[in-house]
């Protein structure tokens, strides 16, 4: 298959990576090139390259700039062209994207991911499809290259409100985790150890597992960027808001992570909630 990919960042480029070895013929735009590609000069030139075009940028305003901005991917789609959105952003946003590209007789999936950057490379992300469901079984190669758990949520925009609501639940443990191991820390007991235990509990978690980890060796390195969890609560609240709908803990999370970047952490993984509560309480 013919497919163009715009965004070749932390998590774009594993999964450009496993197309090409799937053995799909990609044409790329925007990010680091250098894999087997036809290399465009503009998101228009990917997509007259390609049958379905991949968007993996970092949010509302990128997604929009890619497709409709001038030489954006909208100028060069065919009619039956497909566009699948693999980005986090905006539902509300999303449904008018969608409705703006059935216009030009193209289809359209939104299917953030879940899974980090660990996933994007073993091709285990878990992927949450908003669309028409032929549509849906139309990208379900591509998705079987990139994914294990897959599935069609619901109408345009159903995929990213399943991937705020992931974002919210990660977030709050991410700070739940952080609180838990401070406490043991502080309390005089060993944070590794007290993790260990609890990983035989009921409070096991895979964010426990994997970032509880990176808690205690204080590895931040980033799977996924603070920054960008940031943005997805900011998502949250703002969904929220339009729905008259309380969530306080997500909006003290995101508040916790604007002290994190306001203290230079936002490039670093979101695990990095653990140093903002230690500083807040050293």
């Amino acid at each position: 298959m013919r497919i163009g990919f715009i965004g070749l960042g932390v998590m774009g480029r594993p999964m450009a990576d496993n197309l090409v070895a799937a053995g799909h013929e990609l044409s790329v735009y925007r990010g680091r090139i250098d894999l087997e590609a036809h290399v465009c000069a503009s998101a228009k030139e990917v997509a007259e390259q390609s049958e379905v075009v991949i968007l993996m940028v970092p949010d509302t305003p990128d997604v929009e700039a890619a497709l409709f901005a001038p030489g954006g991917a909208a100028e060069g789609l065919r009619a039956g062209s497909l566009v699948i959105d693999m980005s986090s952003i905006s539902p509300t946003a999303t449904i008018g994207f969608a409705q703006l590209i059935e216009k030009l007789g193209c289809d359209y999936l939104d299917a953030p991911v879940s899974g980090g950057e660990l996933g994007a490379r073993d091709g285990t992300l878990t992927i949450m499809a908003g669309g028409r469901p032929d549509v849906f079984e139309r990208a379900r190669p591509i998705f079987d290259v990139l994914g294990k758990n897959v599935t069609l949520i619901g109408g345009p925009g159903a995929g990213q409100t399943a991937k705020v609501a992931n974002q919210i639940i990660v977030g709050l443990t991410i700070e739940a985790v952080a609180e838990g191991l401070l406490f043991a820390e502080r309390a005089g007991a060993d944070p590794a150890v007290v993790r260990q235990a609890l990983m035989g509990g009921f409070a096991s978690s895979r964010i426990l597992e994997v970032h509880g980890e990176r808690m205690v060796d204080e590895a931040f390195e980033p799977g996924f960027r603070l920054r960008l969890h940031r943005k997805d609560l900011g998502l949250a609240v703002q969904a929220a808001a339009e729905l008259d709908l309380a969530l306080p803990n997500t909006a003290a999370t995101q508040q916790l992570m604007n002290a994190a970047i306001a203290d230079g952490d936002g490039e670093l993984d979101h695990s990095a909630l653990y140093r903002t509560l230690r500083r807040e309480h050293s």
